[in-house]
């Protein structure tokens, strides 16, 4: 069957592939630079032909705790924000977290703090990969750097986060999800009917039966033994996962001597800068992390072996650096190269950068 070729935003994208892979709901709040996901699934009405919800609730706290009751009730749910509406699910996430409820968080990072700017920027790396909210938890975090990445990410999350009972997150910058570029979507899927859903998800809360139990959905626990056994068990899963899912793609990096380490549209300006700078001789390779958490720590560390120095460049004052000065532990020489505000780096500055991290370590 021939690939139906189409041309779109990221964020049109995304609201596609969900269409597509059988996601029973979306619940979310119109924000720049993200509006688009909302406005696609409103305009294609997919509840008259796959029966999916599309809401539009009253706020974002509204949305992130109309996702907990979906996915509690073992339905493909998902929400979608930009970054103060980011910070307003926090709590959500964190009881998602603590409940081991699977959903799928699409964040399309613009310029902070505060309300900051609608222009893009990933200076939520911290915010999402971190946790953000309380306690001790993580998410699976993807980091789309295409329109294609984008529908192919919505069906990988929603994949991960039945898999391991967890929420899973699209961290896209605003430049990915405003971009359009040719996608080949996916081709799709039923959603699960309710006796498929009792089925292949015993623990969701479908209704009692007399052969069972009563599943409860909670991230409350009084007794603290049992709280801390609770967080043992999540430790172990996150454990898992960096054993299983670590993801990356890597440029030019067999005889790099200096690396850059960019994820998202950084990624994209870094491959401009490989090129040129190996046109000047200087053996330069890319490592883009694709899933955030779990980091690719153990191949970073890796490389260490015979490389001189590495560059970190992100849309933010620095905060992937420290993910990546932790897997280098002082080996070799990391700095960091970014642009806030919204402002995105051109390749000549980025280059610049790069040079400027030889000549300090050739002193």
């Amino acid at each position: 069957m021939k690939e139906e070729v189409k041309l779109m935003k990221g964020n049109e994208a995304i609201a596609h592939a969900a269409m597509r892979c059988g996601c029973d709901g979306y619940f979310g709040y119109p924000i720049t630079p993200q509006t688009e996901i909302m406005e696609t699934l409103m305009e294609n009405e997919p509840w008259k032909t796959t029966g999916m919800v599309v809401l539009q609730a009253e706020s974002e706290v509204a949305a992130i705790n109309m996702v907990y009751g979906g996915a509690g009730c073992g339905k493909k749910v998902m929400t979608s924000s930009s970054s103060p509406g980011m910070s307003l699910k926090q709590e959500g996430k964190s009881y998602m977290a603590g409940a081991n409820l699977p959903a799928v968080i699409v964040s399309v990072m613009r310029g902070g703090p505060g309300l900051g700017t609608i222009q893009p920027s990933q200076a939520d790396y911290f915010q999402t990969v971190k946790g953000g909210g309380h306690g001790d938890y993580k998410m699976i975090t993807l980091a789309p750097a295409s329109v294609q990445e984008m529908a192919d990410f919505t069906v990988l999350a929603f994949e991960l986060a039945f898999k391991y009972n967890i929420v899973c997150v699209i961290l896209a910058d605003g430049i990915i999800g405003q971009m359009m570029e040719k996608v080949v979507l996916p081709p799709f899927q039923p959603r699960l009917t309710n006796e498929e859903i009792k089925q292949k998800y015993p623990w969701a809360t479908t209704g009692k039966t007399p052969d069972r139990k009563r599943n409860v959905i909670t991230s409350l626990e009084l007794d603290s033994a049992l709280m801390e056994q609770r967080n043992i068990d999540l430790q172990k899963k996150y454990h898992l996962i960096e054993e299983n899912e670590v993801r990356i793609e890597e440029i030019n990096c067999k005889d790099a001597e200096y690396l850059l380490i960019a994820f998202g549209a950084s990624a994209r300006i870094c491959q401009k800068v490989i090129e040129l700078a190996r046109e000047e001789g200087i053996k330069l390779g890319l490592l883009r992390p694709i899933t955030l958490f779990p980091f690719p720590t153990k191949i970073i560390k890796n490389h260490t072996e015979k490389l001189k120095g590495i560059l970190t460049v992100e849309l933010n004052a620095g905060q992937k650096v420290e993910d990546v000065r932790l897997a280098v532990n002082g080996k070799i020489p990391v700095e960091h190269f970014g642009r806030m505000g919204g402002i995105v780096p051109t390749v000549e500055e980025v280059l610049d950068a790069t040079k400027n991290l030889i000549a300090n370590i050739q002193k």
